[in-house]
């Protein structure tokens, strides 16, 4: 069947209209001027693109472009300044993702890339309906993957937000150089108003240690390549820890006073289930007394439910660091494989 041209294809045709410079391909050619942006003439920029000329061979000048065309954004700075949300509870927090629609969605997506999501599957040992219900809890299968140049983000958060400039200094960093490596034109790309980008929402650093090319025609897409997405949350889940054949959480039965005395401080899995088991613990499963888990309590429609988190869970963790999050992800999991089963 013949491929779509697709719009990193036309980015990249975009790009070769224009001579490569030194470290970046697909920008402003060196004779355009651009005009003066929001960033012209600024100490921390003319700072950072020495860095990037000295130490990973970008054309200062030409770099000196892409930021006149980078603009910064105050609504970027009010959305990370805003005051945090109250905690929610698991079960307000699980209507959010487990919905109706996002199901329903998700046994399409998996439909429409089944053969992707096998040899993924195979390749990787992270199971299909994991990997759909991490692209439908990031993006609902690419309906929102966000509306920002990923260059703007960076920037604004790079040289206007002090409290995480050095955080995300290193993430427009790693954008430039995957720009570079994949030849595309930064000043195009989107993504949310923090740098994450594509159907799996990956920052800078984790496409470049991550992402792979799945479908082999030279270059990542994350982006509007649902094969590329599908292959590199797969690879990312591989390279954190991901076990295949294993399970993600336990449900536990619980009684005695001293039950929350397991409970575990953060999310890494520093809990031995003999250690809970003495405390009042009773795993549904028949796990190990030696085995590590992540203990934790949350808030059901039904009152406290305790669940003992295993290897893969920690995995889903590291994706985004919430139990929550990791619970919601496999939760939909479980859904999608009986909706599919269904039908």
């Amino acid at each position: 069947m013949k491929k779509v041209k697709n719009s990193m294809q036309v980015m990249r045709g975009w790009a070769a209209r224009y001579a490569p410079w030194v470290g970046l391909v697909g920008i402003l050619g060196a004779t355009q001027e651009a005009l003066a942006g929001d960033y012209e003439g600024s100490p921390q920029v003319a700072e950072f693109v020495g860095e990037m000329t000295r130490d990973y061979g970008f054309a200062g000048e030409q770099l000196m472009g892409v930021f006149r065309e980078a603009e910064r954004k105050q609504s970027i700075l009010d959305a990370i300044s805003r005051p945090a949300e109250r905690v929610k509870q698991w079960k307000e927090y699980r209507p959010m993702f487990i919905t109706d629609a996002r199901i329903a969605r998700g046994v399409d997506f998996w439909r429409q890339h089944e053969a992707a999501l096998a040899r993924a599957e195979q390749e990787y040992g992270v199971p299909a309906q994991v990997i759909v219900s991490i692209i439908g809890v990031e993006t609902f299968f690419g309906r929102n993957t966000g509306n920002y140049r990923v260059i703007d983000a960076l920037s604004t958060l790079s040289f206007d937000y002090p409290p995480r400039a050095e955080f995300f200094r290193k993430e427009l960093r790693e954008f430039l150089l995957l720009a570079r490596e994949e030849q595309v034109d930064p000043l195009t790309l989107k993504g949310s108003y923090a740098g994450a980008m594509g159907l799996p929402q990956f920052m800078p650093s984790s496409f470049r240690a991550y992402a792979v090319d799945f479908d082999g025609d030279g270059h990542i897409n994350i982006w509007t390549n649902p094969d590329d997405a599908i292959g590199s949350v797969a690879s990312y889940f591989k390279r954190h820890g991901w076990v295949a054949g294993e399970p993600v959480v336990s449900r536990a039965d619980v009684r005695g006073d001293q039950v929350d005395e397991g409970l575990t401080t953060g999310i890494e899995p520093t809990k031995t289930v003999g250690e809970l088991r003495a405390l009042g613990w009773s795993s549904h499963d028949a796990l190990r007394d030696d085995l590590p888990v992540t203990a934790f309590r949350l808030e059901g429609d039904n009152g406290p439910e305790y669940w003992m988190g295993l290897k893969n869970f920690y995995a889903i963790t590291r994706y985004n660091r919430s139990v929550m999050y990791a619970m919601a992800v496999h939760q939909l999991s479980e859904q999608l494989v009986q909706a599919r089963g269904v039908k």
